[in-house]
């Protein structure tokens, strides 16, 4: 929506295996993490040695009603919640995928995208494969489908070989087995969990919690888990020697009640903010967000310079998707529908705005000035990470670097385009550092900050992060 510049998250993945409610427990847990993905949402269930699912448009709540739920009955199940980064917003893309193939059924959900999908997709087509959708999540069960000749296990494996990129899949097989798979630099979250002595998998901790599920671990990069009526077994396939799990993950895209690394994301946020204060101290007389980018790190930013913390903008929780657009010429209006200030608060006064990040800068710019218009006398920006210069091509809805205004300006241009007194970004040392994640260096993908690519997806404008000096 134009008043939300934000970046887009990819999508969440929850599956359940040997649940009498599966499809129940998967609807909750995609509630939880409706936040990674609004466009559609769907639910795969195994129903008598064979597969059924229903998904729609839209969010999770709007999808599924009780009808739905009523006929997806069964004990093994997957969801997924979507935003697309690869193939059209329509309601074929909708995922799970499904197919069949001799008898048997296969659903899958995917997080993240696969940079190699052009030449697999066109080397299938090649060779016999039909495309139902324009997904590159498609391209990974026609890799396994024809790699079955091996077996189920070697057929996983083998498949997973061939996808460059950043993904994170479930899969749901019409014999009740449930798979979850990382790809080797572990950019997407997975978690593992268990539930009364079943087993639950979830792209966030989060996930787990509202349906009482106990956190057991997060997959490896790399890893396959096969969860069967034996248990689970676990299937390394081939690992990169440095992690690249996505850094924005700790900065905006996931739940603050959510853990990676054994790190609380909201702590990690609070102490992104404490680091940013020490980075760029400035006089005020409060320190606020943008509900809610930057919430976390503002009250990180105030514990640490004692300066008090505001609520200065108050958010209306209840703009969705069916919001009714207003007219070009209510641009304003629009943005007014979803933060309205304090005026009380903000007349007169020196103020510390903290953002998570700048993508495009046209709402950030739009909010300055209308603060300005309210009296406020001086207005500070401290960004809870670094700027953004270079795409994102792993999963990320910035994938043009036209996009990035930080990719066009200084910060000393940007400070001026928005209308600021000053303008300072957490360093990626202090980003890292504030994470908490022993050798962090090694830990994370961070190419949108310095554009050190882990996976290249070009050779003419990417290099590996391991031959970058």
């Amino acid at each position: 929506m134009y008043y939300d510049e934000k970046p887009r998250e990819a999508c969440g993945l929850f599956a359940v295996h040997q649940h009498a409610d599966a499809a129940r427990l998967c609807y909750f847990g995609l509630y939880a993490l409706q936040h990674r993905g609004q466009e559609s949402a769907g639910i795969a269930v195994v129903q008598d040695d064979r597969i059924v699912a229903h998904k729609g448009m839209g969010l999770v709540a709007d999808v599924f009603k009780k009808h739905h739920m009523d006929q997806l009955t069964g004990e093994n199940a997957i969801g997924h919640v979507r935003y697309s980064t690869t193939g059209s917003s329509i309601l074929t893309n909708a995922q799970p995928f499904l197919v069949h193939h001799r008898k048997r059924s296969y659903a899958v959900g995917h997080n993240g995208n696969i940079v190699n999908a052009y030449e697999l997709r066109k080397e299938l087509e090649e060779t016999g494969s039909i495309f139902q959708t324009t997904m590159d999540s498609e391209i990974f069960i026609h890799l396994f489908i024809k790699n079955l000749k091996l077996g189920f296990d070697p057929a996983l494996v083998e498949s997973v070989k061939r996808l460059k990129g950043a993904f994170s899949f479930v899969m749901l097989t019409s014999s009740g087995e449930v798979v979850g798979l990382k790809d080797p630099n572990g950019f997407r979250p997975l978690c593992l969990g268990k539930l009364n002595g079943n087993y639950v998998l979830a792209s966030e901790s989060c996930a787990l919690d509202l349906v009482e599920a106990d956190f057991v671990r997060e997959l490896d990069p790399g890893e396959i888990v096969i969860i069967s009526e034996d248990g689970v077994r676990s299937i390394q396939t081939v690992q990169h020697p440095r992690k690249s799990f996505c850094i924005f993950e700790f900065i905006y895209f996931a739940r603050p009640d959510s853990t990676f690394f054994g790190k609380n994301v909201y702590l990690t946020r609070k102490d992104h903010g404490r680091r940013l204060a020490r980075e760029a101290p400035v006089e005020a007389d409060f320190v606020m967000p943008f509900p809610d980018s930057g919430v976390y790190a503002a009250i990180g930013y105030s514990q640490e310079s004692k300066i008090p913390f505001e609520m200065a903008m108050i958010r209306n929780h209840y703009v969705g998707r069916t919001f009714i657009q207003p007219s070009q010429s209510m641009r304003d209006f629009g943005v007014r529908v979803k933060l309205n200030p304090v005026r009380e608060l903000l007349k007169g006064r020196d103020i510390i705005i903290i953002e998570d990040s700048i993508i495009r800068g046209t709402t950030a710019k739009t909010r300055i000035k209308a603060l300005r218009e309210l009296g406020v006398k001086k207005i500070h920006m401290r960004v809870s990470g670094p700027p953004h210069r270079f795409p994102c091509h792993y999963g990320i809805d910035f994938s043009t670097k036209g996009e990035l205004i930080a990719a066009r300006m200084s910060v000393e241009e940007l400070r001026q385009y928005l209308g600021l007194d000053s303008l300072h970004y957490l360093s990626i040392k202090g980003l890292l550092e504030s994470t908490g994640v022993e050798k962090a260096e090694d830990n994370f993908c961070k190419a949108c900050f310095d554009g050190c690519y882990p996976v290249t997806f070009d050779d003419a404008i990417s290099k590996d992060c391991l031959e970058r000096p």
